[in-house]
């Protein structure tokens, strides 16, 4: 994550931050959702939810995939034993997704983690807090900042992934700037005033967010980014 270089960066980045804690507090977005998902220590689950998130709908799309290779596939929660799976069934089936591009982007970075020498959890989540990384990860085709990102938070890191519910809860704070690295250190400043994990708040807006797009008839049926054994675009 990348912090405001001048003086005049950081105040106007918390000046933006006391906007979204204003409309967290009137919203009551952070006392709602007292939990979060702990992290996911499978790595074929892992790659496969970060592979598969943009643009999706996490809760009936992404989510109910994830849970299936964690149920289904036990022996891909190492790199190699994921690898020996897809050798056997194929990627797509893995996936349970055909098409070419989110296909594609699994396997690079399935490929990268293995020319990492990565195999397990850990390993992986000790990686991803080396800044080199993320020039590694950003050189895959569609691998942008919010997908790095949002691959920090699978493994626990604390991180926020700004999203379109992340964007729209800025915007209704009346913050405007569409600069991804500022919108960034706007939430996570925000995060801090109001004495939460950033994890805990990026799932927080998710939540409230989701909820209020999908209306008071399906509220309660809706599942936190981070919450269960399986995270959103």
């Amino acid at each position: 994550m990348s912090f405001p270089k001048s003086e005049c960066d950081v105040l106007s980045a918390l000046s933006s931050a006391r906007l979204v804690v204003h409309l967290a507090q009137e919203k009551g977005v952070v006392g709602h959702n007292l939990s979060y998902r702990e992290p996911l220590y499978h790595v074929g689950a892992i790659l496969a939810d970060a592979a598969l998130q943009a643009g999706l709908n996490y809760r009936t799309v992404v989510k109910v995939r994830v849970d299936r290779i964690v149920q289904h596939f036990p022996e891909a929660a190492t790199l190699s034993g994921m690898f020996d799976t897809i050798a056997s069934i194929g990627v797509a089936e893995f996936l349970r997704w055909h098409h070419h591009t989110k296909v594609s982007r699994f396997v690079c970075l399935a490929e990268l983690l293995r020319n990492e020498s990565i195999d397990d959890f850990h390993q992986l989540r000790t990686w991803l807090q080396n800044p080199a990384c993320r020039e590694k990860l950003r050189a895959i085709h569609g691998v942008g900042p919010k997908t790095v990102d949002y691959l920090c938070g699978l493994v626990g890191l604390d991180f926020i992934a700004v999203d379109r519910h992340i964007r729209a809860f800025a915007s209704d704070a009346g913050v405007t700037a569409a600069d991804y690295d500022f919108l960034q250190t706007v939430i996570s400043y925000a995060a801090d005033l109001l004495g939460v994990s950033r994890r805990h708040f990026d799932a927080s807006i998710w939540t409230y967010v989701s909820n209020q797009k999908a209306g008071p008839q399906r509220r309660t049926t809706l599942q936190l980014p981070f919450d269960g054994p399986v995270a959103v675009a």
